[in-house]
């Protein structure tokens, strides 16, 4: 496990008083930026406004070794014999209800909701040597990665999601024209060179070498594979983020920031919010199968880890066919350092969130699962109430 850090000084730490005056990301001392509409610096500071995924337009991802490797085993022959089809209406029906009820509970808690564009997925598109259909939005917390008043593309290794950015573009254009940074990653090839096509899952029990999806060609990351707590940030490598990828963000951020690399014990890893969920100040959600807890950042020592009950078994048909282990169960989001929405088919995880001395709010979201996640996936936070703080 590596835990790269960038040293924070004193000087940089006045700049926290200056952010906190009005002063936004990346403009020095004295030099006060727009006042912009994107602001959030962690994963809990009270929550004003939300991009929310869509299903208008989703496809069954195009069938590639980085799709189909990062699906439970019982799901893999339906995205295999489904694959560039649209989703059957029954599908898109059922979570249709739950997303619009997630939304709704998102409202009456007093935060703006915004969505992305409708876009038909299904059209095939070609570069110089490949070609794919595309996937959906259902997921904004996969391409874009929100620090401070900067908005960042991330560049995706999944070539389905290659054009998933034009959905969102009418969005950013207007962040962008009120203040906000935007910035996009390079941008990937996505060529063949890319890929590991001998890739198997590894018997991590056996005692097998880990091994990826994607190797160090160029730099991938999905922004799913980070979560923030203010100056720092804690990172994955998965099948979908690579060493390289993290090593731009790291250089990209500067000085000013550290970002922790924690090691996953999933075979298939991908996105670190099924597995490690920082929920507060001081407080962070664990998943024991897929961390090892002895193994965190030290900078976690003053922290309470808690460690996540085992997920409680769930039945039907939109959940045998989740793109999603069951571990999505903390795939949770906060809508303060109190409140959190999680699935309502967890009530162990929901009685230890209260007895932890949070709110939980339930809400169906099963069938939200074969397009890619839960209520942490399926939203990005464009603005919480707060400043720029280290909590280490």
């Amino acid at each position: 496990m590596m835990d790269r850090e960038s040293p924070i000084t004193a000087g940089e730490a006045v700049l926290d008083d200056a952010h906190a005056a009005g002063y936004g990301a990346g403009h020095g001392p004295g030099a006060p930026a727009p006042q912009s509409p994107v602001m959030a610096w962690n994963e809990w500071d009270p929550l004003e406004e939300v991009i929310v995924g869509s299903l208008d337009g989703a496809t069954i991802p195009t069938h590639h070794l980085t799709v189909i490797f990062n699906l439970p085993r019982a799901a893999q022959p339906f995205y295999r014999f489904a694959s560039g089809w649209k989703y059957p209406k029954f599908m898109k029906k059922l979570a249709q209800a739950e997303l619009d009820n997630f939304i709704n509970i998102l409202a009456g808690e007093g935060v703006k909701v915004r969505r992305p564009d409708s876009v038909d997925f299904s059209k095939k598109f070609k570069a110089p040597r490949w070609s794919s259909r595309g996937f959906c939005v259902a997921c904004p917390r996969d391409p874009y990665l929100v620090i401070g008043d900067e908005i960042i593309e991330s560049p995706m290794c999944w070539r389905s999601r290659y054009f998933e950015g034009d959905a969102y573009r009418s969005l950013f254009k207007e962040y962008f024209r009120a203040g906000a940074r935007w910035t996009s990653a390079p941008r990937p090839q996505l060529t063949d060179d890319l890929y590991n096509y001998d890739y198997r899952v590894p018997n991590l029990k056996a005692g097998e070498p880990m091994q990826f999806t994607v190797n160090e060609f160029e730099p991938v990351f999905d922004a799913a594979d980070f979560v923030r707590c203010g100056r720092d940030l804690f990172v994955t490598r998965s099948n979908v983020t690579n060493l390289m990828g993290i090593e731009w963000l790291r250089r990209h951020l500067g000085p000013g920031f550290r970002i922790h690399e924690i090691e996953s014990r999933c075979p298939q890893p991908m996105h670190i919010d099924s597995s490690f969920m920082p929920l507060a100040p001081g407080k962070v959600l664990v998943n024991p199968d897929y961390i090892d807890v002895e193994k965190l950042p030290a900078v976690l020592k003053k922290w309470d880890v808690l460690i996540a009950p085992r997920p409680d078994p769930v039945e039907g048909f939109m959940s045998k066919i989740s793109m999603c282990s069951p571990w999505t169960s903390i795939n949770v989001l906060a809508i303060d350092e109190k409140k959190i929405v999680v699935d309502q088919s967890q009530p162990t995880l929901i009685k230890a969130l209260k007895d932890w001395g949070f709110d939980p709010i339930p809400a169906p979201f099963l069938s939200y699962g074969p397009f890619g996640g839960s209520f942490h996936c399926a939203t990005l936070d464009v603005r919480r109430r707060g400043t720029l703080k280290s909590y280490f």
